[in-house]
């Protein structure tokens, strides 16, 4: 079997020892997160069964790589309320005051941690290629933070790690019912 597949974005990715259907990059500068390089695996992809997968990845790259602080700040009010969300559920905790004294929503970047990217095909519906960003994230330390985006190109998720796509998948209900995935265009 082949150890490495090759992309016009990343290069050389090499398979992974425990995982043979993931594939990882070396680390690449992500302008999203101002320039803070992250490994990007390809995950859940044969290539003998998914022969347009790397040409759709590298198109959800492109997509992804062209995005910045700018658009980062963008969605900060989601981040945020992730966040508020958060805190409100649990038990007060000293640790927590820099979070609840956050006054520009764009702080909310300080307490958030990129680990990975993944780049992956929806299961299930239209099978699209996602981009998923895990974060870890100073409020929920144990489930962390993901971003994930539809071809690259707009939010279509702010959760929890939870090892879903869509807010759709998460809780079976229908794509249109979505309120991100629904508004990508």
């Amino acid at each position: 079997m082949n150890k490495e597949v090759s992309s016009k974005i990343l290069g050389q990715l090499k398979q992974d020892d425990n995982f043979p259907d993931w594939w990882k990059s070396s680390e690449i500068e992500v302008p999203f997160f101002k320039s803070e390089k992250l490994v990007i695996t390809f995950m859940d992809f044969e290539p003998e069964h998914d022969k347009t997968f790397v040409e759709e990845a590298d198109q959800a790259l492109t997509n992804f790589l062209k995005l910045t602080t700018a658009e980062r700040n963008s969605i900060s009010e989601l981040a945020y309320k992730n966040c508020m969300d958060f805190l409100e559920a649990v038990d007060i905790d000293e640790a927590d005051e820099p979070l609840r004294q956050i006054k520009d929503r764009n702080e909310i970047w300080n307490f958030i941690q990129p680990k990975e990217i993944y780049v992956t095909r929806r299961p299930y519906k239209e099978q699209d290629i996602y981009i998923q960003v895990t974060c870890e994230c100073d409020w929920e330390q144990e489930h962390g933070l993901q971003l994930v985006f539809r071809q690259g190109k707009q939010l279509t998720r702010l959760s929890d790690q939870d090892g879903h796509l869509t807010e759709a998948d998460a809780y079976g209900k229908p794509d249109e019912d979505d309120e991100l995935l629904s508004k990508f265009k």
